[in-house]
């Protein structure tokens, strides 16, 4: 006892030691980090607009092998700033593999700064939509909305909410509407209603209602200037619907006002396509233009493909961490459930009475047993790496056959009661195997933020409740 009463002293004095004295290789890069954030409030960037990007990698590389104690909550806040402005000067750089390796890291630390958390989010959401990845996309934006709310920061909250709802532009979900309309409802920041407006202009676009795009992009325009985008979408809706001089006239408008290539690819596709003023040889000249753009854009997406797979790789660690937690979880409830089940077992075989019927007993046993065999298969089902394969995913008939086989004919049930649509009786297996909500995202697909709805929806139609459906569906399985 005294000994064990020595070490605790032991280590609590060592640990006020190392919390009052600081390496002077770790105070360097804290003040190196503090003239890169002092730059960055000022709207410019370390290792651009002053100092030396090998200083902040420096610094970086100083603060991210330092070892923080709980007490030292500042030196963590400095890894924290040192990771989000290294991460930026990699990007401006061009070199997102690094970035996002950099921001990653940011994620990982312990501090509470949920302002540059939430930057650290936005760009990483920015390069998952260079790389084309727009669920994933949507993900990192709407964790930088959640770190600026927590911060009280809604102007950024809002410019996060818009970036989600234009993710979902890009993929043509008609949900965006529902986020665009809490925004405008909520804030009135001329810069967010420029950007409310790109959202609209592009969604209303890519689902082919082009009178409401237009409206949208003239309406930017007219607010804005030559606002690219707004130019853009223009040209394009002009160019699908054969009005090749107007097309060719804002084309040539996005090439004067913007320096995004990827603009600049699809208005430079317009021209070389309806550009019937020129002769071959300019058509050509465009052509050729467009081509080393797209080997830019080439080169582009192979290195954000690359930080993709760092994200994906950092994301399926958390994964199996999570999924390490809910065993663990599992274990120790099963240890107490056994223990409880013990004890109530013997108070039972003591108080109860003789003469409850052998039948009674049976079939409560029966049905125990049953569920706890369903509820083993789910679990079995739900964590194996080929759930689509097991569940023959992809052929409805082959599946709905399988879960009639294999959970004593819920298909079957399940049609007699309601007519689901494919959707909803894929919801409902995946409801039984008690899937995550992201994973039923995935697997429909659906939008994260509308498996809620249809699930209510569905259970609606069976005669219950959203909450209560996988008890619906457990206890419809085990009816003969």
């Amino acid at each position: 006892m005294l000994f064990r009463k020595g070490i605790i002293i032991w280590l609590a004095v060592s640990w006020l030691a190392l919390s009052s004295c600081t390496p002077s290789s770790v105070r360097d890069a804290q003040r190196v980090v503090a003239q890169a954030d002092s730059l960055w409030r000022e709207g410019k960037m370390y290792g651009v607009d002053g100092g030396d990007s090998a200083t902040l990698a420096h610094a970086y590389h100083t603060l991210s092998s330092s070892i923080i104690l709980p007490s030292l909550q500042g030196e963590d806040e400095g890894r924290l700033l040192s990771c989000y402005h290294y991460g930026r000067l990699l990007r401006v750089k061009d070199n997102p593999v690094e970035a996002m390796q950099v921001f990653i890291d940011a994620t990982h630390t312990r501090t509470r700064d949920y302002h540059i958390l939430g930057r650290v989010y936005s760009n990483m959401g920015s390069i998952c939509h260079l790389a084309g990845d727009f669920p994933l996309s949507y993900d990192m934006y709407e964790k930088s909305a959640n770190m600026f709310l927590k911060n009280g920061d809604t102007l950024n909250y809002y410019y996060a909410l818009n970036d989600m709802a234009f993710e979902l532009a890009m993929l043509s979900d008609t949900s965006f509407i529902h986020i665009t309309k809490k925004i405008e409802n909520e804030c009135s920041d001329k810069g967010v209603n420029a950007k409310i407006l790109e959202t609209k202009a592009e969604a209303y676009y890519r689902i082919k209602q082009y009178d409401l795009a237009l409206l949208y992009a003239n309406e930017l325009i007219n607010k804005y200037g030559n606002y690219p985008l707004g130019l853009l979408v223009k040209a394009q809706i002009f160019s699908n619907c054969e009005q090749k001089d107007s097309a060719v006239h804002y084309a040539n408008l996005v090439l004067l006002y913007s320096n995004d290539i990827s603009n600049t690819h699809n208005a430079l596709y317009i021209l070389t396509n309806d550009d019937s003023t020129k002769d071959i040889i300019a058509i050509r000249e465009t052509a050729a233009k467009r081509s080393d753009l797209q080997k830019s854009l080439e080169i582009r997406h192979g290195k954000v493909s690359q930080a993709m797979q760092l994200l994906g790789h950092d994301l399926n660690n958390k994964k199996d961490l999570k999924w390490l937690y809910f065993v663990l979880a599992i274990f120790v409830i099963i240890v107490m459930f056994v223990g409880m089940y013990i004890y109530k077992k013997h108070r039972k075989r003591i108080l109860l009475s003789q003469q409850v019927g052998d039948l009674e007993n049976k079939n409560k046993k029966r049905t125990k047993e049953m569920l706890e065999l369903i509820e083993e298969h789910c679990s079995l089902l739900r964590t194996s790496p080929n759930l689509k394969e097991d569940l023959y995913w992809k052929d409805y008939d082959k599946m709905c056959a399988t879960i009639d086989k294999q959970f004593n004919m819920l298909s079957t049930k399940i049609f007699n009661i309601h007519a689901l649509n494919e959707k909803s009786f894929r919801l409902c297996i995946l409801t039984l195997l008690n899937v995550d909500r992201k994973t039923i995202s995935e697997m429909l697909p659906y939008a994260l933020n509308s498996v809620g709805k249809l699930k209510d929806e569905t259970a609606k139609s069976l005669g219950t409740t959203g909450k209560n459906l996988r008890i619906f569906l457990l206890e419809l399985t085990l009816k003969k």
